[in-house]
């Protein structure tokens, strides 16, 4: 509670800190980089989507549901499992 907190205080000054945090380094840090520069707000609206479907997607696993389709417009598998790491070779 207290890292999503945290998290949510950082993405109010920096938004791609937030989602660096989130989801890594990847398509997800450039989208929301770009739309930081082209506008604060679009920069905002991105990383706080981000940032509710991974906490989202980390709630109903621990209540054990899981949902196998992707969020749209969200390319880090980080975010899509919800944080969790799925192993070498597992199917889930």
């Amino acid at each position: 509670m207290i890292s999503a907190i945290l998290l949510v205080l950082i993405t109010i000054f920096l938004p791609p800190v937030g989602v660096y945090l989130v989801s890594g380094c990847g398509a997800d840090l450039l989208i929301n980089i770009c739309l930081t520069l082209l506008g604060y707000i679009p920069g905002h609206i991105h990383a706080f989507y981000i940032e509710y479907v991974y906490y989202k997607r980390q709630e109903e696993h621990q209540q054990g549901f899981v949902d196998n389709r992707q969020a749209p417009g969200v390319y880090s598998d980080n975010v899509q499992s919800g944080g969790r790491q799925q192993g070498y070779g597992t199917v889930n």
